[in-house]
């Protein structure tokens, strides 16, 4: 995170909130605050964290990457050593 008065230091978090609040709060009413917690939570977990594109990784979602990087070490560990 940044320095005392940085304009990025909330830009994570207001990404978040924006992407959850169109993607899935403007279109669902809760019966409850349980439910509510409950579709919050396997929003993140279940698409945000693992499907969302990162510009440190090549703008790929870690799903994407882990499974690249999982074919190029069995690649490589499948290559004969001489």
């Amino acid at each position: 995170m940044g320095s005392v008065g940085d304009c990025f230091d909330n830009a994570m978090a207001e990404s978040l909130f924006a992407t959850l609040e169109c993607e899935l709060l403007d279109r669902r009413r809760f019966r409850n605050p349980s439910e509510a917690r409950r579709a919050v939570f396997r929003f993140i977990e279940g698409w945000y964290n693992p499907h969302r594109r990162h510009s440190g990784i090549g703008n790929q979602s870690p799903v994407n990457y882990e499974r690249m990087h999982a074919e190029r070490t069995l690649e490589l560990n499948s290559k004969p050593v001489h």
